[in-house]
């Protein structure tokens, strides 16, 4: 359970500042050849900025904006099969559209999926009117997440078209998928190949453009975006041996230099690391001395601790709160103490301590012998062998002196 709520709460603390962890130093000869003008790859495990690139730097995101949109949407809207009527939208040449039935009643997650897939302006645009009533009202919530998630985005739009003032960074963009990746249908909509929007009349099949999803396995989200001003950008997500990792690039001059770059820094991220058990199920803690019995009890580890971490990184265990020694009755398992998982000095995972066997209540004889063999009771009974003995002699001379006393004393006359 402590892994798990470290896991949930990781996002909150990339959250704090500018993806502030530090980058990882890696072998120059091994990162890829990245072209994008901004890009950025993250291991989600332990926060670390794999690579970067002018990660920090505001750009144009073109339709990535729509992972704010999306934000925005699953936070306001947590019912997904609530009903919303599609409005008319007035495309322009190029736009593109989830091609949506205006009048329809479609259900809010089958919106988000030809928003997310197709990257459906019109699907966007409809969403924006359900949930605040207005595009500007919507831009306006868009506005207030990024100041309270202390970034530097800003918004127009929720579609993603240039405009002046409309911006964010790569590493903006994975803090959003961050906060995005707690929403169950989020995850499962950008990971597939295509869907059919059931709620539309006719229904409507959409494809994924983000093509990495289409060819490999592995990668599992999350949106692409063009336009002319920003060119090519993708955020890319990727789970690979048990490792997870999102990446951005922004600005690149082609779909396929932008599905180049990132392909490189999903593969190359999750290359770096393995998944290690530092921590394993009975894995011996200590042994504590059992009170009045000349025995030890084992104190073993309640359960496994599977982590992620750089190639040939160490973590280390430490154990706390374990008593000087243990009484018994107590059933196998009574936790008696902590092991602490440490990863770069950071306690990372906390398990209970605990007895690897039954440990059963001392016999009276048991108890006795333990007092016997104290110090302090060995000498109170010295000691009152000792005053027995004075005593005993002490009677005995009084009992003389009485018998020698009526022996030799003068008849009365």
């Amino acid at each position: 359970m402590a892994v798990l709520v470290r896991v949930l709460l990781l996002p909150l603390a990339l959250l704090a500042g500018p993806l502030a962890l530090p980058a990882v130093a890696g072998a120059a000869d091994g990162r890829p050849d990245v072209q994008a003008p901004a890009a950025i790859v993250v291991e989600l495990s332990t926060g670390d900025v794999v690579l970067g690139r002018r990660q920090d730097q505001q750009r144009g995101i073109a339709s990535t904006t729509k992972l704010m949109t999306a934000l925005v949407a699953l936070e306001r809207e947590p019912d997904l099969s609530e009903r919303f009527t599609v409005p008319r939208y007035a495309a322009s040449a190029g736009e593109s559209l989830a091609d949506l039935h205006p009048g329809d009643r479609m259900t809010m997650r089958d919106l988000l999926a030809g928003m997310l897939l197709p990257s459906g302006n019109d699907a966007a645009e409809a969403i924006a009117k359900s949930v605040a009533g207005s595009v500007p009202a919507f831009v306006g919530l868009m506005n207030d997440r990024a100041r309270a998630m202390g970034i530097d985005a800003r918004f127009r739009n929720p579609v993603g078209l240039d405009a002046d003032g409309h911006h964010a960074s790569a590493a903006d963009l994975v803090k959003i998928t961050l906060l995005l990746r707690r929403f169950p249908a989020f995850k499962e909509i950008v990971d597939r190949r295509s869907m059919t929007l059931e709620s539309a009349t006719p229904a409507i099949t959409v494809v994924n453009r983000n093509r990495l999803v289409q060819e490999y396995p592995w990668v599992d989200g999350v949106k692409t975006g063009h336009t002319r001003a920003s060119g090519y950008a993708l955020v890319g997500s990727a789970r690979r041996r048990g490792i997870s990792v999102i990446s951005a690039v922004l600005g690149d001059g082609s779909e396929a230099a932008r599905d180049s770059d990132s392909i490189a820094l999903l593969r190359y991220a999750t290359s770096l690391y393995d998944r290690v058990r530092p921590l394993r199920r009975l894995a011996v803690a200590g042994r504590l001395p059992l009170r009045y019995r000349d025995e030890r009890v084992r104190v073993v580890a309640a359960s496994t601790v599977t982590r992620t971490a750089r190639k040939g990184e160490r973590l280390r265990n430490r154990v706390v709160g374990l008593p000087r020694d243990v009484e018994g009755p107590l059933p196998r398992g009574t936790r008696l103490g902590t092991i602490e998982v440490l990863q770069r000095d950071r306690v990372v995972a906390r398990v209970p301590a605990v007895t690897a066997t039954d440990v059963a209540a001392a016999t009276f004889w048991e108890r006795l012998d333990d007092q016997l063999q104290r110090g302090w009771v060995r000498f109170l009974i010295g000691l009152a062998v000792v005053c027995l003995i004075v005593l005993a002699v002490l009677v005995g001379r009084s009992r003389a002196t009485l018998r020698g006393g009526r022996r030799g004393g003068s008849p009365t006359p």
